[in-house]
C-alpha cells in the first residue's frame, strides 16, 4: 500500500533526505535511487507518494517515490489570438527571480567545485615530481614509494565503500578516519577519489581540514628526507654538546 507524505529534508549534496507521512507517524529515509528517472531534484516542501519498505540492515525508508506534484502544462496557443497568429506558441511562464536565481548559484557552485577538484588532481603528479627529485638529490628509503602507493588504494577503497554506504543508508566511515589515512600518505587517492566518485567533494569543512592534512603531510616529507631541518638540528647538536661538556667540567 502506498503512503502519502511531504519532504520535510533534503540534502541534494549528499543525494538524500526524509519524508513525513501524512498521516503522521515517523519521518522516513529516502534515498535519490528511490526516485527513479525524473526531469527535477527533490526538493524540500514537494508531496510525494512511496512504497514503505526497508534496507539491508531493517531500517525503515521510502521506495518507489512519485511525486504528486502538478507537472507544469505544455505550452500551446494563446486564446483570443487570430488566424494569422494560430501557429505562433505561447510563452512558457518563467520561472520566479528566486528560484531561478538559486537554481543559476547552484550550478555555479557546483561547477566551480568539479573545476576546483579537477584542477587541484595536478598535485598528484607535482607530488610525484618532488619525491623524484628528492631521491636524485638525497636517495629516499626503499619502501617510500610503495607506502604512498599502499595507503592511496587502501585510502580510495575506503571512499568507495564509504560512498556505497551512503547510496544504500548503511553505516558510514567516520570522517576523522578519512582524516587519518589522508595524513597518513593516503591523500593522492583520497584525491582520485573525491574526484572520480564525487564523493566529499561538497562540504567546505571536510574540504578544509583534508587540506590541512595534505600541507601536514607534504611538510613532514620535506623535513624528514631533505636537508631542509639539518640547520636546525645542527645548531640544536652543538648546543647540546656543549652544555654537557660544561655539566661534565
Amino acid at each position: 500500500m502506498r503512503v502519502e507524505g511531504r519532504i520535510v529534508q533534503w540534502d541534494d549534496a549528499k543525494g538524500y533526505g526524509f519524508i513525513a507521512p501524512s498521516d503522521g507517524g515517523a519521518k522516513r529515509f529516502v534515498h535519490i535511487s528511490a526516485f527513479g528517472m525524473r526531469a527535477r531534484r527533490p526538493f524540500v516542501g514537494e508531496r510525494v507518494s512511496y512504497q514503505p519498505g526497508a534496507d539491508a540492515q531493517g531500517k525503515p525508508r521510502a521506495l518507489q517515490v512519485k511525486s504528486l506534484e502538478p507537472r507544469p502544462a505544455p505550452a500551446g496557443p494563446a486564446p483570443g489570438q487570430g488566424a494569422a497568429r494560430s501557429g505562433a506558441r505561447a510563452r512558457a511562464p518563467s520561472p520566479p527571480r528566486g528560484a531561478s536565481a538559486a537554481s543559476s548559484s547552484s550550478s555555479s557552485s557546483s561547477a566551480s567545485r568539479s573545476a576546483d577538484t579537477g584542477a587541484s588532481l595536478w598535485l598528484v603528479p607535482g607530488f610525484a615530481s618532488l619525491v623524484l627529485l628528492t631521491h636524485l638529490a638525497w636517495p629516499l628509503p626503499r619502501g617510500l614509494w610503495g607506502v604512498y602507493v599502499a595507503m592511496s588504494f587502501a585510502t580510495f577503497i575506503v571512499y568507495a565503500l564509504d560512498k556505497r554506504a551512503a547510496r544504500l543508508g548503511q553505516w558510514r566511515v567516520k570522517e576523522s578516519t578519512l582524516h587519518a589515512l589522508a595524513l597518513l600518505c593516503g591523500w593522492p587517492g583520497a584525491l582520485l577519489a573525491q574526484h572520480l566518485l564525487r564523493h566529499k567533494s561538497a562540504k567546505p569543512v571536510f574540504r578544509r581540514v583534508f587540506w590541512l592534512s595534505v600541507a601536514l603531510n607534504i611538510l613532514a616529507f620535506v623535513c624528514l628526507f631533505t636537508p631542509l631541518l639539518s640547520p636546525f638540528l645542527s645548531g640544536w647538536s652543538e648546543h647540546w654538546n656543549a652544555r654537557s661538556a660544561g655539566a661534565s667540567v
